[in-house]
């Protein structure tokens, strides 16, 4: 029921993925000759003024022509253990702390101001529904009285009948569960808004943790789980077990009929466009007409059905799993996805399982975190309208859309220069560069709040009533025109991303800040830092995905033949590359999936790319820049440092496993070396040479953009 809105189409990509306190993912990297005199005896050299880029942290034991990461970032990792209640810390986690600092100082003088604020503002909803969070006395109290209601109807369930009008009915409320169904641009005409309906419904990372070996003491401790969160709703021990038996007997079932996240990957898995008389033949048992019905949507021609074999196998079930296999699964579902609004011993037991055991994390965050998450969750974009307020200026939206115009260009330049792509091809690859829409800092139009009813005392009530506002949000777009300007990341959200649907890449205001952007840094730190960023961002317009798409979001293949192989061959090249990574030093059989981070690895090497030439123009524009040193470094050499920078940070093994087997984006310390080792102006700016393990052979080097 806390469910934020979020984009249902899982196909915008952003700059990097966080887990939840809770691990669950949310809308959160031979010999050789000795080192080169450049890449080691400037790392001795003092701090730079300002404190824009600390070389003092810098490691002058380590070659940079060796380990790069090790090189910018292994001094500071080492002085700065993950904090007990993180999973993993660095440079984003940093700055996502400082915003969250910023938005506490704003939740808190909501609050204490919510009685005297204007009736029905953001301030007030914002204040009540923070101070309610805050307010555990009444929480504890409450118990899971909050949630009898959903647990008595769930009791009172027969039939099959009568699990789908329940599934129906949950879903109008706000409190989907099984699948994920919501508004996004169609495929095949993108101006467009239909209804997507996608595999979901399971409480572990994906389908190999229901039936690999190495999986069973999480299988195991999840069942636990399971049982201990019906025995705290007043289910006896036995009955417990027996329930927590049948919802893992039930969730593997679906699980069997799921995607991997690999092949999600696949547009192919991400749109199916059927009737609703089609979609019923595939599900007998469950009614999509009924279901559009109780939604109170209006379907014109279809919708996206967008995993037949998933939908198939829930329809199964609905028809051959016992009435009361599926109470114990919607009990459960019900309890877990209500757990941190209800009292201490239900957030306590879900912390236990998602963070201590799935995580790796030892401790919750405090509560005031907890509380602001989910703000966050249920009005991201309204908290983001005071912080832009007070944290983003005009000055810093100027200077970062300067930068999107300068590492754009760069993009259009190394696409005309292309020397594997055909002149027909590249004249379409420019079009739809040319439709690009570049979006800083924060939405141009502000949502709309009103109807939204919130109060003081009553937190599982607040975020009940804005879990349906916001799903009826989002499903009031289905059958309306796509708004290239509205936004799926809130302001105040450390990240970026690209979405193909609109061709619009997206900055939020707290990306927008050191070491990505300084407005008092040289060119070289600003274009390594959000540089690579924007060109990150931009190169998604160009990944295996984002290159399906044309400049208007619709899938459309604008490629010859001949150069989706030429594609295709150095993509694949890539994916041996991160095959080859075994990330966790005491699991070496582990290995980073080349094709699950295939675009996010494009866009990193093809973003890096983009924005160094974006600073070799800016230097031949001020060329006495360009041959000075700061504290030792040239500015080609503190281009790659601040993008090693970005990238630092550690991760708990148990939250790494997990991020291997879900998340798109390849280890921190691989993104900080990844990319620059294929790029031979790494090697001339560090003098590296070959042999030296940051410079790959030229038959290994993979260029793409």
């Amino acid at each position: 029921m806390t469910k934020p809105y979020l984009k249902p189409l899982a196909l915008a990509v952003s700059l990097a993925l966080s887990l939840t306190a809770c691990g669950k993912q949310e809308p959160a990297e031979s010999a050789a000759p000795a080192p080169s005199a450049s890449a080691n005896t400037a790392a001795a050299a003092p701090a730079a003024s300002g404190g824009i880029f600390d070389v003092s942290e810098l490691d002058p034991n380590i070659n940079a022509c060796q380990d790069f990461n090790g090189f910018v970032n292994d001094k500071w990792v080492a002085a700065n253990p993950i904090p007990a209640d993180h999973t993993s810390w660095g440079a984003f986690n940093k700055l996502a702390e400082d915003s969250l600092n910023t938005q506490h100082e704003i939740v808190e003088a909501a609050a204490k101001n919510a009685a005297s604020a204007k009736a029905g503002s953001i301030d007030q909803k914002i204040g009540y529904l923070y101070q309610s969070g805050m307010d555990e006395a009444t929480i504890d109290k409450a118990g899971f009285d909050p949630i009898k209601p959903r647990l008595d109807a769930i009791a009172g369930l027969k039939n099959t009948a009568d699990i789908v009008d329940f599934i129906d009915k949950s879903y109008a409320e706000g409190n989907g569960q099984v699948f994920s169904f919501g508004a996004g641009a169609d495929f095949d005409n993108a101006k467009l808004q239909i209804a997507y309906a996608m595999q979901s419904g399971l409480g572990l990372p994906t389908r190999d943790y229901y039936t690999k070996p190495e999986f069973k003491e999480i299988r195991d401790a999840y069942v636990a789980y399971i049982a201990k969160s019906l025995e705290l709703t007043g289910v006896s021990a036995a009955d417990a077990k027996a329930q927590a038996d049948q919802v893992m007997k039930l969730e593997t079932s679906l699980a069997a009929a799921s995607l991997a996240p690999t092949e999600m990957r696949d547009l192919d898995n991400q749109y199916h466009f059927v009737s609703v008389k089609e979609a019923d033949k595939i599900t007998p048992h469950f009614s999509w007409e009924k279901f559009f019905d109780a939604q109170g949507v209006k379907i014109d021609k279809g919708f996206s059905l967008s995993q037949p074999k998933f939908f198939a196998a829930f329809d199964k079930l609905l028809a051959d799993a016992p009435a009361s296999q599926w109470q114990a699964y919607l009990r459960f579902h019900t309890i877990d996805d209500s757990a941190n609004a209800l009292s201490k011993n239900f957030r306590d037991n879900k912390f236990d399982f998602y963070g201590k055991t799935l995580a790796g994390q030892p401790q919750q965050q405090e509560r005031w975190k907890q509380v602001l998450g989910a703000v966050n969750g249920a009005m991201g974009q309204a908290l983001g309208q005071l912080y832009v307020a007070k944290e983003f200026t005009p000055e810093a939206k100027q200077r970062a859309e300067e930068l999107v115009t300068n590492v754009r260009d760069a993009l259009k330049t190394r696409i005309e220069n292309l020397d594997w792509m055909s002149a027909d091809t590249k004249a379409k690859a420019v079009e739809k560069w040319e439709q690009f829409l570049p979006k800083i800092g924060y939405p141009d139009k502000w949502r709309d709040w009103s109807g939204l009813e919130l109060t003081a005392d009553n937190y599982y009530a607040n975020l009940q009533a804005a879990a349906k506002f916001n799903y009826d949000y989002d499903i009031a777009h289905i059958g309306k025109a796509t708004d290239r300007g509205e936004w799926y990341m809130t302001p105040q959200t450390v990240n970026a991303y690209y979405d193909p649907s609109t061709n619009t890449i997206n900055f939020p205001a707290a990306i927008l800040q050191p070491p990505f952007f300084d407005a008092k840094a040289d060119d070289a730190i600003n274009y390594g830092g959000i540089g690579a960023v924007i060109g990150h961002e931009a190169s998604h317009g160009f990944d295996d995905q984002g290159s399906q798409f044309d400049g208007f979001g619709n899938r459309h293949n604008w490629w010859t033949k001949q150069d989706k192989a030429q594609f295709d061959a150095r993509s694949t090249k890539l994916v041996d590359q991160f095959n080859a990574y075994a990330p966790i030093k005491d699991k070496p059989d582990l290995h980073v999936n080349g094709k699950l981070t295939l675009g996010e690895n494009i866009a990193d090497l093809g973003g890096l790319a983009v924005a160094y030439d974006a600073l070799q123009t800016a230097l031949k524009n001020h060329p006495a820049e360009a041959d000075k040193k700061i504290d030792g470094y040239t500015e080609d050499q503190r281009f790659f440092l601040n993008w090693a920078r970005v990238w630092r940070g550690s991760m708990r093994e148990k939250t790494s496993i997990v991020r291997l087997n879900t998340d798109p984006h390849a280890p921190m310390a691989l993104r900080a070396t990844a990319a620059p080792s294929n790029m031979p102006a790494f090697a001339q700016a560090f003098q590296c040479k070959p042999g030296d393990a940051m410079v790959r052979p030229a038959d290994t080097q993979v260029k793409i953009w």
